[in-house]
């Protein structure tokens, strides 16, 4: 009963030959070498991006303390003065070296928040109130130029 079927068309048929399957990796050591390239450069790309994101974490932080202090209802002029004053070399502290910026006061502190940011606003403008703002009287018209000042110094200075 397993005879084969004498007229049976399909009998005769040679199986058709499949297609080597497709890889997904390049074929050509030039394509791979420009793949491994890629790949490194954005690993690269990568670890600088996070490691850059870590080492600004402190001018977040004192950015976004100085909106709190903007924004705080019970800030007093004299007590607007002084925290400034106080955010700025507390930022200082963070970016430079403790024993570089420790001992600066008065118009050697002035200077060296000047040589930081690239201008003279601090020596010659609005920023000299930092040199006196925790025990002179407060200066109401210098506290949101002050607070842009600093602002400024916190977004740009080069440590």
């Amino acid at each position: 009963m397993d005879k084969p079927i004498p007229n049976d068309p399909v009998a005769g048929l040679i199986d058709i030959p499949l297609p080597t399957a497709i890889t997904l990796w390049p074929a050509t050591w030039t394509s791979r070498i420009v793949i491994a390239l890629l790949i490194s450069a954005a690993l690269l790309a990568t670890w600088r991006f996070v490691r850059r994101w870590h080492a600004n974490r402190y001018r977040r932080a004192a950015l976004a303390e100085l909106d709190q202090l903007l924004r705080s209802p019970n800030t007093g002029t004299a007590s607007a003065d002084a925290a400034l004053a106080l955010l700025v070399r507390r930022t200082a502290l963070a970016a430079f070296p403790r024993d570089k910026i420790a001992p600066l006061a008065g118009r050697a502190w002035l200077a060296f928040l000047d040589q930081s940011y690239g201008g003279d606003e601090f020596s010659n403008g609005v920023g000299r109130v930092l040199e006196t703002a925790p025990y002179a009287r407060p200066h109401p018209e210098n506290v949101t130029p002050l607070a842009e000042l600093v602002r400024r110094w916190i977004q740009t200075h080069h440590a």
